[in-house]
Formats: C-alpha cells, structure tokens, sequence
C-alpha cells in the first residue's frame, strides 16, 4: 500500500517507470563498482606515484624538465617597450592592454623616457557606464518574465571589472585619458573585490525596484529618471573609493632626458587628441580564432560591450595561420597588438614561458588529455582568460615564428614583466587579437562588410580578460 502510494505521487509529480527505472540503471552498481576498482592495480609504480601526488602540487611533479634546457630569449623582431605596468588584484587587464599599446607610441612620437596613463581614470567611467548598461538593459527587458534567459544574465552579470578592447575604444573616445600622475591608483583599484561586491548587490536592488515600478504600470521615462538618480548612488560610491575624475589638469611634456619640454593645462579630452588622436573605433580590428565556428564570417556578441551606446564585440573569426601573418607584418612595422588567451595553461611562471610542453599530465596520470582546442571551447574547458601586449616574433630562416613576446600588466618578474609564447601554445591558446586597420588582408576587409551573426550574451566567447 505504501509503495502504491509514493508511486501515484511519483506519477503525479511526471515521474513515471521508464524514467525511474533508467535512473535506477544508470546509477553505479556494486557489480559496476568492482569492475572499477579492479581497473586499478595499485602495483608498485602506482603506490608510489600516489605518494608523491598526494603530498606534493601536481603541476610541480607533472613539469617537464627535459623541457627545462636549451630555453633561447632572442627575438628577430621586437617593438622596444618602457616600464611594466602593474594591475594587481583587479581584473583590468583589457584595459592595462590597451592603453599600453597606446602609450608606446606616445613614447615613440614624443621621444619620452618613460610614460603611463592613468588606469584609474577610465576604470572610473567604465564601472558607472557598466552599471547604466545593466539598468538599461532591466528597462529593456522590463516585459520579459525573470526566467528569461537575458533577464537572468543580467542579474547574474551585472557589472565586473574585466573587459575587452570595445571598452578601450568607447571609453577613451567618450572621456579621454589623463596621465597616471594625475589620478593614481586607490586601494579599490588595485583591489577591487569589495568594491564591487557593493555596487553589484545595489544594482541587482535597483534592478528589482525598476521592473516592480514597470509591472505597476510605470512609463519608460519614469523608469529612465529613476536610473539616473540609482547611477547618482554609484556615482558616489565609485569616488568614495576612486575618487572624482578631474575635469582639467595642467602636465609638462618631458624628453628621454627628463628635462621640460612644455606646460600645458588640458581636459581629459584635449589631452587625448593631442597625444592619441585615433579614432579607436574604426582604426582597429578584432580578430578571432575560434575553431567551434565557421571560418571567414563577421560575429557580433550581445552586450558584449562596456557603453550602452557603444558597440558590440565584434570578430572576424580566422584560422590561426592567417591571424599570425597580420601580427607578423604588424610588428615588423614596430606596432604593438592587444592580445588576449588562456594564459593559465601550461604556464611556467618561473621563467616566464607559455609552452604546451611545460607539463606533462600523461606520464604522470598514465592517461591521455586528447581534446584539440575546437572541442575545448565547446566543453568550457579554455577561452580567453587574460589580455597582454604583443610586441615580438622570432621568425626562422624560413621567415616562420618559432616564438613570441608580450608585455604583461603584472609588475616585475621573469623576462622583466614580459612573457614568452611558443608557436605550438600561440596556436592553440591564443583566442584575441586587435590589428590596426592598415595590417589587415584584403580578405578581411571583405569580412568587415559582412552582415555579423549575432551572438547571445550567455556564447562561450563572451570571457571578459581579466
């Protein structure tokens, strides 16, 4: 009798006999389970093996060290860099990157010892653009119940401090950039964790406030006003830990020597016309490779973007050969590249070096990690984690690169802040890279007139660097 009941509530509740009973057979068996443990042998090479890992960190023991010899640092072709930057415990690494890019020619142009812009600065604009993003984004989709997939990102998503090269582009164009004396760093910069924290828990409040005020019938305009005093709150908390970004500023231009060149007073705007003056938005291209989805086509990711008003990520996705020609031709012509990938694969961090032949995992769990970098993408086992500068190749006699250089944005350490790529890595973990217009084939010019193919928000491609 009781049987008969809990099946009538099973019954009730949709679970009928077939599921039940497949979910009954695909459990593990007892006699499953001896079939597994027979499997191990835990012979003497096991036991011992299982001694080292259980007591050591399994990246230490997997490190190859035939791989350790004959490391050669000498490049071919490399666009001379001046001071490592340092982003410390944020995830501003897009940013770091794009500016980097940026002030190399700078101090190219103007025969400077040494420059940095303010990082802080546009973090400021991009944490209050982001969270106009999100409640835009709510009013939006003010309609759409709270299980729609895109009302459920935007709750989940609502601001970060990762990003990619559309956020340099957008950001610095609307607000121009001032010099790194000129608005420092702060400690919710360099560490911004809480303050985050913060500002993403109000904004999912006043996310909720802003679909209970459309549900009772509220129009957009009243929605849109109400925005505006929510973002007067972040306003204030993003320069309670930032500070407020100056409106003007007056800066001296020194030379590679150090002595005074002139003394200006400028407004964030006036200084970046007068020492960047690019159009980021239409002198750049974004470049992907992407073996999950169909080569030479244009693509576009849902609010894949830091400005409301701005624009998409948007890729031409190409094999990885043809990527690498352009970054060839590029630095050659002493122009650095934003470059992003999975820079926690294989990574040897005491020399500084990314090369898929640093661990060898095999040998020491006695099996095979067989997936290629198509199959990766499309389990979430890699994807564009971390942005850098690329700025060298070492080309052989055959004018083909065995290697590469980037700045990193970390501070100090191996190579002097830089890291060295092996080809074979390039190719299978480098995901981003942005080329100025001029580098770019005729093939993809063609591309860039494409229609996009959209992309949700929630794709696999949407990994913010950080």
């Amino acid at each position: 009798m009781k049987k008969t009941k809990l099946w009538m509530g099973l019954c009730s509740l949709g679970i009928c006999f077939a599921s039940y009973a497949q979910q009954t057979t695909g459990g593990i068996s007892s006699s499953m389970l001896q079939q597994i443990q027979k499997s191990y042998e835990g012979n003497a090479s096991d036991k011992a093996i299982q001694n080292a890992i259980s007591n050591n960190d399994i990246n230490k023991l997997a490190v190859n060290r035939e791989n350790k010899n004959n490391f050669d640092t000498h490049f071919s072709h490399k666009v001379h860099s001046r001071g490592i930057t340092n982003q410390k415990s944020s995830g501003r690494c897009w940013l770091f990157t794009g500016q980097n890019v940026l002030r190399a020619k700078v101090i190219a142009d103007y025969n400077m010892k040494d420059f940095q812009l303010s990082h802080s600065y546009p973090f400021f604009w991009d944490q209050l653009e982001k969270a106009n993003l999100f409640l835009q984004g709510i009013i939006d989709t003010r309609d759409k119940p709270m299980e729609d997939k895109t009302v459920e990102w935007l709750f989940q998503n609502p601001l970060s401090d990762g990003g990619q090269f559309t956020g340099v582009a957008d950001l610095l164009m609307k607000y121009g950039v001032v010099p790194a004396e000129v608005m420092s760093e702060t400690y919710s910069t360099e560490n911004t964790r809480q303050m985050a924290n913060l500002i993403t828990l109000k904004l999912r409040e006043y996310g909720l406030q802003l679909r209970e005020m459309a549900a009772t019938g509220k129009k957009v305009r009243d929605l849109e006003k109400n925005k505006t005093e929510m973002l007067g709150t972040v306003y204030r908390m993003l320069v309670l830990t930032i500070g407020e970004p100056p409106a003007t500023f007056t800066w001296t231009l020194k030379d590679s020597r150090g002595n005074p060149v002139h003394t200006k007073e400028y407004t964030p705007q006036s200084f970046y016309q007068e020492y960047i003056g690019e159009d980021l938005k239409n002198n750049y291209i974004m470049l992907m490779n992407d073996p999950s989805r169909e080569y030479y086509k244009l693509y576009e990711i849902d609010f894949d973007r830091h400005v409301y008003d701005g624009k998409n990520w948007t890729y031409v996705n190409l094999p990885v050969e043809e990527i690498k020609e352009m970054a060839v031709y590029s630095i050659m012509d002493s122009t650095m590249m934003y470059f992003s990938c999975d820079v926690g694969k294989y990574f040897d961090r005491e020399r500084g070096l990314l090369d898929t032949n640093f661990y060898d995992y095999e040998s020491l769990m006695g099996t095979t990690f067989g997936m290629d970098k198509k199959q990766r993408i499309q389990t979430f086992s890699s994807g564009s984690s971390h942005a850098m500068t690329l700025m060298a190749v070492d080309l052989d006699k055959n004018h083909r690169p065995t290697k590469w250089m980037v700045e990193n944005s970390w501070g100090p350490g191996a190579n002097n802040g830089h890291l060295i790529i092996t080809d074979d890595w390039f190719n299978e973990y480098m995901f981003r890279l942005v080329i100025e217009k001029k580098y770019a084939t005729e093939k993809v010019q063609e591309i860039l007139k494409q229609k996009p193919v959209r992309l949700p928000a929630w794709d696999p491609m949407f990994t913010d660097e950080d």
